[in-house]
C-alpha cells in the first residue's frame, strides 16, 4: 500500500493560518493603537478647545470685576453726593431760622436780663444770663413760651449773687428752636406714630 504523506500541505497550511492569524494581530493591534491615538487626540483637543473658552471667560469676568469695582465707587461717590446735597439744601432751609432765632431772642429779653451764654445743639437751646431779680427771668420764660420760634423752656439753675449793693439773678435755662422746614416736620409726625 503506498503512503501518502499529507503532512507537508498540513505544515504549510498551517504556517499560512499562522501568519495570517499574525497578520490580523498585528493589524489588530495597529488599529488599536490608532485609535487609541486618535480618542486621546481627540479629547486632548476638546479639552485645550475648553481651556481656551475657559480662559475666555476668566479675561471677560476680570474684566467685568473692575467694571463692578468701578461701579461700586461710583454708587458710593453718589451717595456721597447726595448726602452733601441734602446737608447744603438744609442749610439752605435752615438758613432764615438762624436770623428769625436771634431776632426772637432779642424780642424775648425783658428789660434788666441780659445774657452771658447762648449755646444751641441740634435744636435745644441752653441759655445762660442774669437778671436784675428772679421775676424777671420768669417773665423771660413766660415770652420763650408765647414766641413763635422758641418753645418749651426750662430752667435749670437760678442762684441770687451779691454784685455790690445789688443783688442779681444768675440763670440758665433751655429752650426748643421751633422748626419750621417740611422735612424735620414730617420726622417729627413720623416719629410720634
Amino acid at each position: 500500500m503506498p503512503r501518502i504523506n499529507l503532512l507537508p500541505w498540513r505544515e504549510e497550511q498551517r504556517k499560512e493560518r499562522q501568519k495570517n492569524f499574525l497578520i490580523s494581530a498585528a493589524g489588530a493591534v495597529l488599529t488599536g493603537m490608532v485609535t487609541i491615538m486618535l480618542v486621546f487626540w481627540t479629547y486632548d483637543r476638546f479639552i485645550k478647545y475648553q481651556n481656551m473658552r475657559n480662559g475666555i471667560l476668566d479675561t471677560e469676568i476680570a474684566l467685568l470685576d473692575e467694571k463692578i469695582e468701578k461701579i461700586k465707587g461710583l454708587e458710593r461717590e453718589k451717595e456721597r453726593l447726595i448726602a452733601r446735597m441734602e446737608i447744603i439744601e438744609q442749610l439752605q432751609t435752615s438758613r432764615p431760622e438762624v436770623v428769625h432765632l436771634f431776632d426772637e431772642m432779642v424780642h424775648t429779653l425783658p428789660n434788666g436780663v441780659y445774657l452771658t451764654s447762648l449755646k444751641q445743639v441740634a435744636r435745644r437751646l441752653e441759655i445762660k444770663g442774669v437778671a436784675e431779680s428772679t421775676t424777671r427771668v420768669s417773665a423771660y420764660m413766660r415770652n420763650i413760651d408765647v414766641s413763635e420760634w422758641l418753645e418749651n423752656p426750662g430752667l435749670q439753675v437760678i442762684e441770687t449773687v451779691e454784685v455790690g449793693s445789688k443783688k442779681n439773678a444768675e440763670f440758665s435755662l433751655t429752650a426748643q428752636q421751633v422748626s419750621t422746614s417740611e422735612d424735620e416736620d414730617e420726622l417729627d409726625g413720623a416719629a410720634t406714630l
